[in-house]
């Protein structure tokens, strides 16, 4: 039975999630905005993330079979737009925690479910998770036969893994104070000698997934871990994907995520993450209307009737919304096919990326349609609109951009012979 309603259940969590945004996040960008770079502006969002880990929310990135409160989902992806729309900052350092964790979650043994997940199910203090798999030469081709593949290496000597390279744009992975998160899934090529990839080996072979907390950090010699830089950027101004360098860090070799399944993990764990990065994006467009909408409704710009019942106005309004609801549709279809199964496994990644690539490249120019209603008023500075569209900007670049990576995975579902369009529809 096709259904497009929530139940009573989600109902209630979208009530207290937007409850949630008004009286813990609404006042968090009048406070870390006023810094002028992005390391302090990531500092400042420690009380509000505090709170949010108070009420829940980064245990809910955990499913409930491993001690966790998420039931489904799409509650995931309701939660993502109601408080995405609020503050982007603080919700990607969650929404970057539970990417962190779903390599763990996918993959770990029973024992390492026990004791890794542990911090993050308490509710109580600070604790941030990282993938950390991007590198500053980029990773979109990866796993290509015959190419360089991960810049960052690891060896084998004695009990430890011992890892050389360099990670960016890896949400939350050097913690609050440049020290490590409290898990970070470090992906890393085996290389005995450091040296490139041979081009004949099967790239995915070669990956292993280190679990890195903490406490490994702290146990390393002085220089072994190193926060290099917080680059600024022009959204998600309080965000952190710093650039970080391992130089012969040692990881215990117990510490392996999925020996010899690595990759398969990793490309897992981002397919669930481009479904929910498609939410995030209609969190933002969501934003940009209803400021927009409100606009339309009380201002008239001198005229004889409110802006809404202009048809120029109203048309762009009803573009936006278009978008807004087709984006929100495509992404509860990917999670709830994977949830109950729905297609084969290829079909419901196709599901995923597309919720991924359409709804972040409708954001750009849903907020654009927005502004254009508004006029000028919404190229100050202190309207929402800049920050809207500065946000929405990135999600076609990041989670695996769109060009060089999401459609080039539609592209390989394509190309196989045995491919079927329509799998996932029942």
């Amino acid at each position: 039975m096709i259904g497009f309603s929530l139940t009573e259940k989600q109902k209630a969590l979208r009530e207290e999630s937007g409850r949630v945004g008004r009286e813990i996040l609404s006042p968090a960008r009048a406070i870390y905005s006023q810094y002028s770079d992005q390391e302090s502006r990531f500092q400042a969002t420690i009380p509000f993330y505090q709170k949010l880990v108070k009420a829940g929310f980064v245990k809910a990135q955990v499913p409930t079979a491993l001690g966790g409160s998420n039931e489904s989902f799409i509650d995931g992806a309701i939660v993502a737009e109601e408080l995405y729309a609020v503050d982007s900052s603080i919700m990607l350092h969650v929404l970057g925690t539970g990417l962190g964790l779903m390599p763990l979650i996918l993959g770990g043994t029973p024992e390492q479910h026990k004791r890794f997940l542990a911090p993050f199910l308490t509710c109580d203090g600070d604790p941030l998770a990282s993938l950390t798999h991007s590198e500053p030469g980029g990773t979109a081709n990866w796993l290509e036969k015959g190419g360089k593949g991960l810049e960052t290496t690891v060896r084998k000597e004695g009990d430890y893994y011992i890892v050389n390279g360099n990670k960016l744009w890896t949400t939350n992975s050097a913690g609050w104070d440049g020290k490590g998160a409290a898990l970070s899934c470090l992906c890393c090529r085996y290389s005995e000698d450091g040296g490139p990839q041979d081009p004949q080996d099967d790239p995915a072979s070669n990956i292993i997934v280190l679990l890195v907390t903490r406490d490994t950090v702290a146990q390393n010699d002085p220089g072994a871990y190193q926060k290099i830089e917080e680059p600024n950027l022009m959204g998600h101004i309080a965000a952190s994907g710093p650039l970080t360098r391992y130089t012969n860090f040692k990881v215990p070799v117990t510490d392996v995520l999925s020996p010899g399944n690595g990759a398969s993990v990793i490309e897992r764990a981002f397919s669930m993450s481009a479904a929910l990065a498609g939410a995030m994006a209609v969190g933002t467009m969501r934003a940009a209307f209803e400021a927009a909408l409100k606009f339309a409704r009380e201002d008239s710009r001198r005229g004889t009737v409110p802006v809404i019942e202009r048809q120029s106005a109203a048309d762009l309004l009803i573009n936006a919304k278009l978008k807004i609801d087709t984006s929100r549709i495509l992404v509860w279809k990917a999670l709830d096919g994977v949830e109950k199964g729905t297609g084969d496994d290829r079909s419901r990644y196709e599901a995923c990326l597309q919720a991924k690539v359409y709804c972040s490249d409708q954001a750009v120019a849903a907020v654009w349609e927005t502004m254009q209603l508004v006029g000028i008023t919404s190229y100050r500075t202190d309207s929402d609109f800049p920050r809207l569209l500065n946000d929405a900007a990135v999600f076609s670049l990041f989670d695996g951009g769109n060009i060089g990576v999401r459609r080039r995975q539609l592209q390989r579902l394509m190309q196989a012979e045995d491919y079927k369009p329509w799998a996932s529809l029942w």
